[in-house]
């Protein structure tokens, strides 16, 4: 895999990444709730207007753009797997951001992730 699809996906990756963390901010800024017929839409615009799940969708869109442009280049059979990084960059920044629990089960899931995807990353 050529330098600049390598870069294409991994910024895909991070984007997406970048979107989950954001969307987790911006809920944790809502606090936790359920739909109901009296409140869909109260707490879909009090969702709807936080910061950061604004910029969590402006992050899965552009990531979409640059996946399509990543797809364009890479067999999808290589591309896709490489999406696995993103579990173990939420996995350490939800750590660090969120104080989660980052458990030995959790590190050794991470492991394999990683050697998975230098294995498919070598084919």
């Amino acid at each position: 895999m050529n330098p600049t699809s390598f870069a294409l996906i991994l910024t895909g990756v991070l984007l997406n990444a970048a979107a989950q963390l954001l969307l987790k901010t911006g809920t944790n800024a809502v606090g936790s709730f359920t739909f109901s017929r009296e409140n869909i839409l109260p707490i879909g615009w009090q969702i709807a207007s936080q910061p950061p799940i604004i910029g969590g969708l402006a992050c899965y869109a552009i990531s979409v753009v640059v996946w399509i442009m990543a797809l364009s280049r890479v067999e999808v059979s290589i591309a896709y797997p490489m999406l696995s990084i993103g579990y173990v960059v939420n996995a350490f920044a939800a750590w660090y951001l969120f104080g989660e629990n980052l458990s030995l089960m959790k590190l050794a899931g991470i492991g394999i992730i990683v050697v998975g995807v230098y294995i498919v990353s070598r084919s």
